[in-house]
């Protein structure tokens, strides 16, 4: 299952790979391992091939305050149970080596950090399944030394694994780590926040106001394309399914499936080599009757059911489909482009062109450049992945398409591919 960037996407086995990403940040804290495989055959089975989690979370003087405690006998052996299983169902586990709370806390600092390293390239030395993510919710400007030796002395006990950073809300990991050898592929948390909440006077607040794109996360993507070296990147976390809008405030609405594809469809298409969903009761393994966060109502077993989940796979489908790694985003071939929902991602090569419309609207293309090539057109339907025939396109140099009408949501996928 090796895993290896080449160019600007990633590739398994020589074969391009689409980053389909699960959050289960407290998986080996809060789960046994029947319940661990019970998550993972049904990530499995909805397409996911990727699950990030968090081997130390939250500790007090070293012990867990969500679950088992690294400490305990026998969670060490169960992790090794967990990731061995992934593996036999062809999951790459994206592991956080440690919570960004265990640098602030100073319980993984510069005096452990080295014997902390070996002692993951040891017990995890058996498995070909693993990518690492340093980081964990903070910025790398404030401790980059430590982050800088992490990931180099990852890499020099072994090469082959790729490393990423998963930073703080509204940054990415481009903005610290762009010079830095070790680190693969770029993350950015394009976060929780409407457009409305860029300041919320909370803890998750920005140090400072750079690269504030609200919803808008496939800016995130221009932005680490416009960084030298060029590296993959992706949405490691958008705005989760279940999750109030903003985080802090219970009379705020909650973010639903189609916001999260709306998430999913902007980045991808604007370039990135993936996307991460995440739903709030299973990034923290909820169980009825606990105290949870962020407004949790689903239990865990519950969420495992929750609409978006289900349909993220429609947008893998989609990309495999394609000779993605070909592709470019082009939204200037849209007539009139406008902003916010309004705005319709285009990706596209010589022998495709993917658009999504968020809402549904008349949009017009430009497709000058395709009037010797013959298209035949379908309309995807993301909230079940049906194709409905569009037609054929040939010689012309301009089209103005409107999609049919659904009742809750409307966002379409048009699909137009050369013969």
């Amino acid at each position: 299952m090796k895993l290896e960037v080449k160019e600007n996407y990633l590739y398994m086995n020589n074969t391009p790979f689409f980053w389909l990403g699960d959050t289960a940040w407290l998986l080996f804290e809060k789960l046994n391992l029947h319940e661990a495989k019970l998550y993972l055959d049904n990530r499995k089975n909805l397409g996911f091939n990727v699950i990030q989690c968090v081997l130390l979370h939250t500790y007090k003087d070293g012990f867990s305050c969500a679950g088992k405690s690294p400490l305990q006998k026998g969670y060490w052996e169960e992790v090794q149970k967990v990731v061995e299983y992934a593996k036999h169902l062809g999951l790459v586990m994206g592991i956080l080596p440690a919570w960004g709370a265990m640098v602030k806390n100073d319980i993984l600092n510069e005096q452990n950090i080295d014997s902390y390293a070996e002692f993951l390239n040891r017990i995890f030395k058996p498995f070909d399944n693993i990518v690492w993510i340093l980081g964990g919710d903070i910025r790398g400007d404030e401790y980059f030394p430590l982050y800088d030796h992490f990931g180099k002395k990852l890499k020099e006990l072994d090469s082959t694994r790729l490393i990423t950073f998963h930073p703080f809300g509204r940054t990415g990991s481009y903005q610290w780590f762009k010079d830095c050898s070790w680190i693969d592929f770029h993350m950015f948390q394009s976060g929780h926040r409407r457009y409305d909440q860029v300041k919320l006077n909370a803890w998750d607040d920005k140090l400072n106001q750079e690269d504030v794109f609200g919803e808008d996360n496939y800016k995130y993507v221009i932005k680490n394309k416009s960084i030298i070296p060029v590296k993959p990147c992706l949405d490691g976390e958008p705005s989760y399914e279940g999750i109030l809008q903003g985080l802090h405030d219970n009379t705020q609405p909650y973010w639903q499936d189609y916001d999260v594809r709306r998430y999913a469809y902007w980045s991808v298409l604007e370039g990135a080599c993936g996307f991460t969903y995440g739903n709030n009761a299973i990034m923290q393994f909820y169980r009825t009757g606990e105290e949870g966060s962020y407004g949790v109502r689903e239990d865990w077993l519950e969420a495992l059911d929750m609409p978006g989940g289900k349909q993220m796979q429609y947008l893998k489908d989609v990309m495999l489909s394609i000779d993605f790694t070909k592709g470019a985003a082009c939204p200037e071939i849209v007539i009139n482009q406008k902003s916010h929902y309004e705005h319709i991602s285009v990706f596209k090569s010589k022998d495709f062109i993917l658009c999504y419309d968020y809402l549904g609207k008349e949009f017009s293309l430009n497709l000058n450049e395709y009037k010797k090539t013959k298209l035949t057109g379908f309309w995807m339907n993301p909230e079940n992945g049906k194709r409905y025939d569009f037609g054929k396109i040939e010689g012309k140099d301009k089209i103005t398409v409107k999609p049919q009408r659904r009742e809750a949501s409307n966002d379409w996928l048009l699909l137009l591919v050369a013969e």
